[in-house]
């Protein structure tokens, strides 16, 4: 069938006639466009990830730590090994470890590099500490049972406002880890630190005729994606590292996996199919590394897919975060000073914890006319699960935070919200 986009002659009358074209002779405006792969995905053919399924291929499985901050004193997994079925089992002394980011951002990298594919600490309760490669899954989730791991577990932190105290556990105490300078320190508790100031501040509190201040939290949130986090691994005719994964960032994929595997890049063929939704939490890489290194190990295809209790656990989050507010206004209504102070959680590793939160200041602050501004923020590093990348990118915690303020100021000055947002 024959589509109005896909008609040279209007396709050329259009772009010499844009703004002559009546509308039933518009390429896309009031029309009825299909999907791209509306028949495809009605008649059930492979679009996802795992719909992909190869011949000889492995079911790959995670341990993950039961404690939220622990040192793995010992680990055996010879009963895993010796399983029948089980084709290679990976713990922290298998792996050559390398410093990256999970987060899928170009340079210059704003993360921290501050993870391993496998470490001797775990660092939240759903951290990483083997996993296994078998035949079938019930083979893979067996094994894991049989790997005995001894574990010395350290004082955590939960809450946002206890990572700062000074006695607190310091979360990252390894020597190479490393970060922006200026804005990252570890050795606090710190992954990101943000202070920006705009006009004259003190000028603009003592213009207001009233000052009002408030805190605000936004939970952890989690994406909950139909699909889940899935990843399959292979080796081509070429012995060139082929990974198909439902991930919202496939060259960064590739990139930081180059630089975790120690290949090059072009040893490695990132392919991504439909995905069942991301929502920013597929912004990351979480289980290609994993799936990677059993494929490199075993030499066979594996997939590696999380169940739905993973994906609360081990994936990403929106981050939590506890906001404080004090505006300045007049008498009728006009803004003359604004701050914004923000304490985030990134939960047990940095990803996104500087961007994220850049964009909690800058996108609300903006909205409203003041020449008085200060945003500040501390991310600070919890035992919690890694939080990450969601839709809005940070803007929806500031946005709820700073229009329950505006709310509030309109009742203290008796004022229409609506009204009071006009002025303003």
């Amino acid at each position: 069938m024959s589509q109005p986009y896909n008609d040279p002659e209007k396709m050329l009358k259009m772009s010499q006639h844009p703004e002559g074209l009546a509308p039933e002779e518009m390429l896309v405006v009031g029309k009825s466009v299909p999907h791209i792969d509306s028949i495809k995905l009605a008649m059930g053919k492979p679009a996802y990830t795992a719909d992909f399924i190869l011949p000889g291929m492995l079911y790959a499985k995670i341990l993950h730590s039961p404690h939220a901050h622990a040192i793995i004193k010992q680990i055996d997994a010879s009963k895993a090994r010796a399983l029948p079925g089980v084709r290679a089992v990976l713990t922290y002394e298998d792996i050559h470890p390398v410093r990256f980011t999970t987060a899928g951002q170009s340079y210059p990298l704003p993360s921290p590099l501050d993870t391993l594919v496998l470490d001797r600490k775990t660092r939240f309760a759903g951290d990483r500490v083997a996993a296994v490669a078998a035949d079938t899954p019930e083979v893979a989730e067996a094994a894991l049972s049989l790997i005995d791991v001894e574990y010395e577990v350290l004082p955590a932190v939960i809450e946002i406002k206890d990572a700062l105290k000074p006695e607190a556990p310091i979360i990252h105490d390894e020597p190479d880890c490393s970060g922006f300078e200026g804005v990252y320190f570890p050795q606090k508790n710190i992954a990101a630190f943000i202070k920006a100031e705009a006009g004259d501040l003190d000028k603009g509190y003592a213009e207001a005729h009233r000052i009002i201040e408030n805190e605000y939290r936004v939970p952890q949130v989690q994406q909950v994606s139909l699909e889940p986090h899935v990843c399959v691994t292979w080796l081509d005719e070429d012995d060139r590292l082929v990974i198909r994964s439902a991930t919202q960032v496939p060259f960064h994929v590739r990139r930081i996996l180059a630089s975790v595997l120690g290949l090059p890049e072009k040893q490695i063929r990132v392919i991504k199919p439909r995905i069942g939704g991301g929502f920013g939490g597929k912004q990351e890489i979480v289980i290609e590394d994993i799936c990677a290194l059993l494929t490199l190990t075993t030499k066979k295809p594996v997939r590696l897919e999380y169940t739905r209790e993973e994906e609360f656990t081990a994936a990403r989050s929106r981050h939590p975060q506890i906001l404080y507010l004090k505006t300045g206004v007049r008498s009728d209504g006009t803004i003359t000073a604004m701050t914004m102070k923000v304490l985030a959680t990134t939960g047990a590793y940095g990803s996104h914890s500087l961007t994220v939160q850049q964009n909690t200041g800058a996108r609300p602050l903006s909205l409203y006319r003041c020449e008085n501004l200060r945003f500040e923020v501390q991310v600070v590093y919890t035992n919690r699960p890694p939080a990450g990348a969601m839709r809005g990118y940070g803007v929806p915690q500031g946005l709820f935070a700073l229009e329950v303020h505006m709310d509030e100021i309109a009742a203290e000055l008796g004022l229409d919200p609506i009204e009071f947002r006009q002025r303003n």
